[in-house]
């Protein structure tokens, strides 16, 4: 791995120097071994582990990807479920100072192959299959496109010839064959990048978001003194670990307050109330459609939900109705937040806020993190009037990978410009109201208009396309695709257009799962496309069920 360029100034990392814990997550998982090692840390379908378990089980790991070549610096991809694994890894993988680079499950051959070959993997992690999907395969397509990859090891039993099982780091005891305290001789700055994790390509290419040790590890201090969590509580989570709030909050927040926390790696809301009851979560994070599913569900009075407090709906802004909705139908607390991969979860409503608060607002921001609302010319609007939403504070990425330039652009004096439009009010909570980004948000996934777009023109009877969100009452939004074909060409239809994007290796769910035909797209008299236009003519049709 080459050098990375940060945007870590000694000017920036004075700023901040005295906010950040200047600790990695290693130093947590120590804490909580010293303080609790025979509690249980991570479970998941297969197995759980205690603290002292689970120390065990990274130093062995950590071991073996030495064995594999892994050295500071270098870069581990997992695109793994939410399993146990992804943790044990990830902590391994810090450990030795090497970077997790977190691949969402749905990627398929186009994600992975342009993400593996921006970060330069030398350790590749992934399952044989899940949720029918044959990975193995996968990769063994892409492999000769990587020289730089030197092993890709398989979780499950359909291992290729020319990939390692995952029993070679699990299952070998490395700790009895080596001298586990040389792992304690490499050093590690809490100003290290410890993750590159990729945005949704809204605007081309997507770029590998850089995080150290002390953003990540800010960002999820915040959340315990927000919601006031002990060693008690008992975290839950179903988001993925390739997502941000999965990996900063579903992998690494418990270890920072010593709790417990219970994964699932298929979205189930029944199991989930099974589990609020088995295990007594407290809490859990996720995107809109997880409470409407929880809230709706026909089974929330068979389970005792007495220990579970707080459900935090992230990942797109949350209709207000089912906010109202679901506080006359439970009594844990709903509260609303935003943030995205490049600074985490930056404002979150409060326990205690009023019903109006709650209801109404997106939150207020976190300790240390800052956020206004400015018009087009950077000047700071009064309260309730909409604008573009900017934010700083010591939880921001230190930059895109091998993008400086493209991350001092995003920033405006010190703010990082965020893409999204809010209201504030007079007490600082915000309203996101909308975006700037071209993207649409399908169940909290982001889906990257730009790059479908640029996809479907590749078809060699399109003319042109466009995609608007199509509101959706459970999702949200679901990604509408105008299309406009060349003269004398076999009109695309919702199976021909999917099967195109299916060869060409797009994820399902970033698919349009709606389809219009037009003769041409709205435009100015320059020729530019009006996409308002096109959300209009979506707007007036009735909601996808």
């Amino acid at each position: 791995m080459k050098q990375l360029q940060t945007m870590l100034t000694e000017d920036y990392v004075e700023k901040y120097q005295s906010i950040w814990p200047q600790k990695t997550i290693i130093d947590y998982l120590y804490d909580a071994v010293g303080k609790h090692p025979d509690k249980v840390a991570i479970i998941d379908r297969k197995s759980r582990y205690t603290y002292q378990e689970l120390a065990k089980m990274v130093d062995r790991v950590a071991l073996g990807l030495q064995q594999l070549g892994v050295e500071k610096g270098d870069v581990v991809s997992l695109q793994l479920p939410n399993w146990n694994e992804f943790i044990i890894l990830h902590y391994a993988i810090t450990r030795i100072g090497a970077i997790t680079n977190p691949l969402i499950p749905i990627y398929r051959e186009r994600e992975v192959g342009y993400m593996i070959g921006a970060v330069e993997s030398k350790v590749i992690i992934i399952p044989d299959t899940f949720r029918d999907f044959n990975y193995v395969n996968m990769y063994e397509n892409l492999r000769h496109q990587w020289p730089f990859v030197k092993h890709i090891l398989v979780i499950g039993n359909s291992v290729s010839t020319n990939m390692q099982s995952i029993d070679f780091l699990f299952n070998t005891p490395w700790e009895e064959q080596l001298d586990v305290a040389l792992l304690d001789t490499i050093e590690h700055h809490p100003d290290d990048v410890t993750e590159i994790i990729f945005t949704s390509g809204t605007t081309g290419n997507p770029k590998g978001v850089m995080h150290t040790h002390n953003t990540l590890c800010v960002s999820t201090n915040f959340w315990i003194e927000r919601l006031r969590l002990t060693s008690d509580d008992v975290l839950f989570m179903a988001s993925t670990f390739a997502h941000q709030t999965g990996f900063g909050y579903g992998v690494r927040l418990p270890t920072h307050y010593a709790g417990t926390a219970v994964y699932q790696d298929i979205w189930n809301p029944q199991e989930f109330l099974q589990l609020i009851e088995k295990e007594k979560i407290t809490f859990t994070a996720g995107a809109t459609p997880f409470l409407q599913d929880t809230v709706q569900s026909p089974y929330m009075k068979d389970y005792d939900l007495s220990s579970f407090r707080a459900f935090l709906a992230l990942g797109a802004p949350i209709p207000r109705v089912l906010v109202k909705q679901a506080k006359e139908m439970v009594k844990f607390r709903i509260l609303s937040g935003w943030g995205q991969t490049e600074n985490g979860l930056v404002t979150l409503t409060k326990l205690d806020d009023s019903e109006d608060k709650l209801t109404n607002t997106d939150g207020v921001a976190l300790p240390s993190m800052e956020v206004k609302v400015v018009d087009t010319d950077f000047n700071e609007v009064p309260p309730n009037v909409e604008g573009n939403l900017l934010c700083k504070g010591p939880a921001l990425f230190v930059g895109y990978l091998n993008q400086l330039d493209v991350t001092q652009d995003e920033f405006k004096d010190g703010w990082f410009i965020t893409g999204d439009r809010a209201v504030m009010d007079e007490d600082g909570y915000i309203r996101i109201s909308g975006r700037n980004k071209d993207i649409i948000i399908r169940g909290g996934e982001n889906i990257p208009v730009a790059y479908i777009e640029n996809i479907l023109y590749e078809h060699p009877d399109v003319f042109a396309a466009q995609l608007v969100a199509m509101p959706d009452p459970r999702l949200q939004e679901k990604a509408c695709a105008f299309i406009c074909m060349k003269p004398n060409t076999t009109p695309l239809t919702m199976e021909t257009m999917q099967a195109f994007l299916q060869q060409k290796g797009v994820a399902k769910q970033y698919w349009p799962e709606h389809l219009e035909l037009l003769e041409d797209l709205p435009r100015t008299a320059s020729g530019k496309i009006q996409k308002f236009k096109l959300r209009e003519m979506v707007a007036q049709q009735a909601p996808l069920s």
